[in-house]
């Protein structure tokens, strides 16, 4: 099994803990933080956490949820290794892996509803990357 690291700011906590709890049963998380859903916290300093874990090992993904999604990604794509989406549908999703070999989701709580992220969460875990000729445009990144 892939680890799958998840992390979140304050904005993001509740979702945060909704996708532990609905994934509980077929995924297994490491939860890296913000612990307490009432406390501002910074979010660069949770997207970096996670983004030093899932650039130790290509089969490693992670899931970071802030406000907008937005803030999460833009931290984590300064990291080498990291390919941060912001997903919001099934199809960008989709494509992020397909496409883009996104090893980490990033997911906005105000923007987006519940079962979306849901959704988006099972479609990023079972994509796979299509390579061909996605996987030099892949090594340009």
């Amino acid at each position: 099994m892939k680890k799958i690291f998840i992390s979140s700011d304050h904005a993001g906590f509740n979702l945060k803990e909704q996708i532990k709890k609905k994934f509980s049963k077929k995924y297994k998380f490491q939860d890296l933080g913000t612990a307490n859903s009432k406390d501002s916290v910074n979010y660069p300093d949770y997207a970096h956490k996670l983004c030093r874990k899932v650039a130790n090992n290509d089969k490693n993904v992670g899931i970071l949820v802030c406000g907008s999604g937005m803030g999460m990604s833009m931290a984590a794509n300064r990291h080498k290794k990291i390919r941060a989406a912001v997903c919001y549908s099934v199809k960008n999703t989709k494509l992020s892996r397909l496409h883009n070999n996104a090893n980490i989701i990033t997911l906005g709580s105000r923007l987006t509803k519940k079962n979306t992220a849901f959704k988006c969460i099972e479609v990023f875990m079972k994509t796979k990357f299509e390579g061909g000729r996605h996987k030099k445009r892949v090594v340009k990144i």
